[in-house]
């Protein structure tokens, strides 16, 4: 268990501490409220069960008498006031297990069952200091780590110059990152807080490097800001970012909304997917830069996509999802033959016009301004992995969206919107890219199919596999150039893809 000390000058100070481990705290998590009458034990579960539920009027009443009040929440909270408790074995009836294991509880006065409690608890202990009071707060390792990063996000805000702002959760992603809402006080604009810290090594897998290492993943928040600068600088709607603390991994930037590219039921809008496509191929036509000065002694050098991280994601096809579906591993024969068609698909790309490209350019990571006009209305999100490479990879990740279905008619649309603007920008020769396309799209597909995998084994995010249907479907597409025969076939082979003469 680790200990730590925080005097709260005042009320406001309570709830704000609060809000902030409403941010900190997940699943799973006991809190157990320790200190006399009045010491800000309600005033603390209130603030924090509001900022759960985003809302300010939330009726929280004291469960004083009924001993447990659930809440239904972005995490489920169950606030459990014990001190009528008559015995620790009491605690099974009020169905404490089962709130604990699917949400997180607040127990005030857990002194009177504390036999019954969970050991590893988080525990707040509150005592009258002055016109304030003093909290302790003991936890285990990594839920302390969870609320010291949740202070320290509270502190950069401070140094920021809003050190009252409301935080509220935003959302994460597959990734470590995590975002939150910033509501500074007064009629200023809403913000958002990046919390990204920086990726922890992982198993060595070639040359003495770690995945993100071979493939090129950003490994802190330096070439996000970097990007972010370049692409702003060329007139493209990045957010600004107004203060930052590189070695934490916090951010905070332009809140460019949460209208997105597809409607609520996640069905593409054509204009705005047509819109993207417009604004890739301005980006394209403009010559590429590959070192970016973001502060005195911190050059951020976009990489290449090359062969090794090329490789290195097809792998997840053979290394994830292969053995997920056949119950067994890739052969060693199967492996050789794959990387070796790989190997053999990358040398046709060495032709390949390349400039930077932004890795993840599709509708979670693009938004939609309706009060701009042009290509002005599509803002981008989300580009730390970008990377130098060949430019059909960002067009090839728009018109066969991961996470929304683009059907034949509007994947034609969006590629002539491409084809007409680079033409209308300069030289542009549309079959190579339409070959370099097929082979990119076959790329990304056959990494995603893995990532859907690890995130549901590895990760314990299952939910990422219902784009997997999808994924096959984009694939079986971009196998249909004849460059690509090699690997169709090898797929028919590995049983991946069902063979033409069984369709």
């Amino acid at each position: 268990m680790k200990l730590f000390e925080l005097l709260l000058n005042d009320e406001a100070a309570t709830i704000q501490l609060g809000e902030d481990l409403a941010l900190a705290l997940t699943r799973g998590d006991c809190v157990g409220l320790s200190g006399d009458l009045g010491a800000g034990k309600s005033t603390f579960a209130r603030a924090f069960l509001r900022a759960m539920a985003d809302n300010e009027w939330l009726e929280v009443p004291s469960p004083t008498f009924t001993l447990v009040q659930s809440y239904e929440l972005r995490i489920p909270v169950a606030h459990f006031d014990l001190y009528r408790l008559g015995d620790a074995s009491e605690l099974d009836e009020l169905g404490f297990d089962e709130a604990l294991s699917e949400g997180i509880c607040l127990v005030e006065w857990p002194e009177k069952a504390a036999e019954a409690l969970p050991l590893d608890r988080i525990t707040l202990t509150f005592t009258h200091e002055g016109d304030g009071r003093r909290v302790q707060i003991t936890a285990p390792r990594a839920s302390f780590a969870r609320i010291a990063r949740s202070l320290a996000i509270r502190d950069f805000l401070g140094r920021a110059g809003y050190p009252g702002a409301r935080r509220r959760h935003l959302s994460g992603d597959a990734s470590i990152r995590a975002y939150e809402r910033v509501y500074p006080n007064g009629n200023e604009p809403a913000k958002i807080l990046m919390d990204a810290p920086r990726h922890k090594p992982g198993p060595i897998l070639q040359d003495g490097k770690y995945y993100q290492q071979l493939a090129h993943i950003a490994e802190d928040v330096v070439p996000l800001v970097a990007i972010s600068e370049l692409l702003r600088k060329r007139g493209f709607g990045a957010p600004a970012i107004f203060a930052r603390d590189l070695d934490q991994g916090l951010l905070l930037i332009e809140d460019l909304g949460s209208e997105g590219i597809a409607d609520r039921e996640g069905r593409p809008v054509a204009e705005r997917y047509l819109e993207s496509a417009r604004l890739l191929a301005r980006l394209h036509a403009q010559p590429a830069e590959r070192k970016i000065a973001i502060a005195e002694g911190i050059v951020h050098h976009i990489p290449d996509f090359d062969r090794t991280a090329i490789k290195i994601e097809t792998s997840l096809l053979v290394d994830w999802y292969l053995p997920w579906k056949r119950g067994a591993p890739a052969s060693d024969a199967e492996r050789t033959d794959y990387f070796a068609i790989w190997d053999r698909l990358i040398d046709v790309l060495g032709s390949a016009e390349k400039n930077l490209l932004l890795r993840d350019f599709h509708s979670p990571n693009i938004l939609w301004r309706q009060d701009r006009s042009g290509v002005d209305r599509v803002g981008v999100i989300d580009f730390q992995d970008a990377m130098i490479g060949p430019t059909a990879y960002d067009l090839a990740a728009l018109v066969q969206d991961a996470r929304v279905t683009i059907d034949r008619s509007l994947a034609d649309r969006l590629m002539q919107a491409y084809f007409s603007e680079r033409t209308a920008l300069g030289d542009f020769d549309e079959e190579a890219f339409q070959r370099d396309w097929h082979l990119m799209a076959a790329q990304r597909n056959c990494k995603l199919a893995g990532i859907w995998v690890r995130l549901k084994e590895r990760d314990g995010k299952p939910d990422y596999m219902k784009h997997m249907p999808r994924t096959f479907a984009y694939l079986e597409d971009a196998l249909s150039h004849p460059v690509l025969t090699p690997l169709r076939e090898w797929c028919i082979k590995a049983g991946i893809l069902a063979s033409e003469s069984a369709n």
